[in-house]
């Protein structure tokens, strides 16, 4: 569906839509408000950011000014990013899972002169490096008490009171605000997670967004009748974009998860018809499916697997236009008996599912869809605001991620690299025209570093990274990603980490699904008084030894593991092994576990 008006700035975006949507009796936000959804409507949310950019404008934040925005996913977090979006001011969303260190080096290369934190912990991360930072002026905390006031702090109500009175002498400044933004305008700097060295800052324009935002809309079916489920961090680009800018350019509810763990739950009380989300969250509902089913009697078991084959079966002669009239009958019974159950776990009401930020395994798209739920699988980075290509609702391909958006060209260099060109590709590299250079090429071609193909039907295909194809000793290339997306699909696998560059063989550190590997050690008799524990069994070791040898079975030689090691913990964002979109530093990995990959090695000459 296109948007619901038109526009050219994201400033003209959101005018165009609150006025559209004003009389609307429906929430444009959903947020959990002592335990219970509360809404907030079009004319609400439209009122709040004028109040804000007011207090902003009250502070001294003009046209061009760099705002930083620390916080986790709340009604907050847009009104702050609409008000600097409104003021003409740049946008520079971070990681709330960042380091003090991490965010100094990101205030000074993007000269912030304002930050707007969620929280106590966030704002004592700012208050260590203030005196480092000579541009930041003050700070506003989104859920400041009075009593924690401190000089140069501000509570979000203070911003709206200075704004209120701010407009009893400016008071057609809001309205003069709107058009000030032009398409060729700087809105944002997002800068790169990054797997090694400093994050680069991505320069993004309101040509850009626009351009993408259209462009998504044009693809993937949002309506203002659409209910969304945001969970994935506002501050990564394809959240921003998809779950925050394009809902709204259409007219679209969002609800707030409270976090990435509730998820579950919200779910169930929000109902949504979109999520926008990564595999990790099929990956986890699949593992609690298959731990449950393999729990049940042998018939309920026998039940469960008739019914995903016949919605395997179904699913393919939907697509080919015809169903036989007894696989139809078939498919009525398995949707009473094993569909309805999965479904309902995701509210009920799920029209699709968007899937971004890595790669999908094809089993559990193709698992997905037998059980009656569609993931629509795009790709893209930030430096391209960020959708390159994604799949239709009427013409998807598990294992690929599509063809490209309106607007977008894609090209495959000779040496395997994807690159794109399009309105939606950045401006540049903040600070860094070496960076800038090496990504475009002077005929506007963007380099991703991915490694790809098309299919037979003109479906994309990412194979891998550039960067991360390893070379072993014996001169093989192998892409890490397909390996490590098969071995994922064992329910006693939770992260999965190759390693091999350089070497003679392959090897693994594995990091288990501890709760299925607890139910699978107290169904054999295994003892055992923490889960840690069970990682240095030697049944626990052999039961993995036949997970390997079952699932790569199909490789070639060179791409087989032959070595591993089971983790205690999992990687985690907060110890900097991932990044906030799931991938792992591969780096950052080797370094920490170099004593465990090194006796892998031992013995071999």
């Amino acid at each position: 569906m296109p948007v619901a008006v038109e526009f050219s700035t994201i400033a003209e975006m959101f005018d165009g839509v609150m006025k559209r949507f004003a009389a609307d009796q429906r929430p444009m936000l959903l947020h959990k408000v002592e335990k219970q959804y509360q809404p907030i409507s079009f004319p609400e949310y439209r009122r709040n950011v004028e109040r804000f950019a007011l207090g902003l404008a009250s502070l001294g934040i003009t046209k061009h000014d760099h705002v930083a925005i620390i916080a986790e996913n709340r009604p907050e977090w847009i009104i702050a990013d609409m008000a600097i979006v409104c003021l003409g001011a740049v946008g520079v969303p971070i990681y709330p899972t960042l380091t003090p260190k991490q965010i100094e080096f990101i205030f000074n290369d993007a000269e912030i002169k304002l930050a707007i934190v969620s929280n106590p912990f966030q704002r004592a991360k700012v208050a260590k490096i203030q005196k480092e930072v000579p541009t930041l002026r003050s700070t506003v905390m989104m859920n400041l008490k009075t009593d924690e006031n401190e000089a140069g702090t501000y509570g979000f109500s203070d911003v709206y009171r200075l704004g209120e009175e701010f407009e009893k002498t400016h008071p057609t400044y809001f309205r003069e605000l709107l058009a000030a933004p032009k398409p060729d305008d700087l809105l944002t700097i997002i800068y790169t997670s990054g797997t090694t060295g400093n994050p680069k800052g991505v320069m993004l324009t309101h040509h850009n967004l626009v351009s993408n935002i259209k462009a998504a809309a044009a693809t993937i079916p949002f309506t203002d009748k659409d209910v969304l489920l945001s969970f994935l961090p506002l501050c990564h680009s394809f959240e921003r974009m998809a779950g925050y800018y394009t809902a709204m350019a259409c007219g679209a509810t969002v609800a707030y998860a409270e976090s990435v763990e509730t998820v579950r739950d919200n779910l169930l009380e929000v109902k949504p018809t979109i999520v926008t989300t990564v595999p990790r969250l099929f990956e986890r509902i699949h593992s609690r499916v298959m731990k449950q089913v393999d729990a049940s009697p042998p018939l309920r078991q026998k039940i469960f697997h008739w019914g995903v084959s016949v919605g395997r079966r179904y699913a393919r002669a939907l697509r080919s236009g015809s169903v036989p009239p007894f696989l139809k009958a078939q498919h009525v019974l398995a949707e009473k008996l094993v569909y309805h159950k999965l479904k309902n776990r995701t509210g009920g009401r799920i029209r699709f599912f968007v899937s971004g930020g890595a790669a999908l395994p094809r089993e559990l798209g193709e698992f997905f869809e037998a059980m009656g739920i569609i993931i629509i699988e795009g790709y893209g980075l930030t430096e391209t605001s960020p959708v390159l290509t994604a799949n239709r609702l009427d013409d998807y391909n598990f294992g690929t991620v599509g063809k490209p958006i309106p607007g977008v060209e894609i090209k495959i260099a000779d040496d395997g690299e994807i690159l794109g060109r399009g309105p939606n590709i950045m401006k540049g590299y903040y600070n860094n025209p070496a960076a800038t250079a090496e990504a475009i090429d002077p005929q506007g071609w963007f380099h991703t570093g991915d490694i790809g193909r098309y299919d037979a039907k003109g479906h994309l295909m990412i194979t891998d990274r550039k960067k991360h194809l390893f070379v072993s000793s014996g001169g093989k290339n192998i892409a890490p990603q397909p390996i490590e997306s098969l071995f994922l699909t064992s329910k006693y696998i939770d992260q999965f980490v190759l390693i091999g560059d350089g070497r003679m063989f392959l090897t693994a550190l594995i990091v288990p699904e501890y709760e299925n590997l607890k139910e699978y050690a107290k169904s054999v008799g295994i003892s055992f008084s923490a889960e840690t524990d069970l990682a240095q069994r030697g049944e626990i070791r052999k039961l993995y030894e036949q997970e390997i040898q079952s699932l790569q079975k199909d490789l070639p030689s060179f791409e087989r593991v032959r070595r591993f090691e089971l983790l205690p913990h999992a990687l985690t964002v907060e110890n900097g092994e991932i990044t906030p979109t799931m991938k792992v530093k591969r780096k950052v990995v080797e370094q920490k576990y170099s004593t465990v990959i090194e006796k892998m090695y031992e013995g071999v000459v």
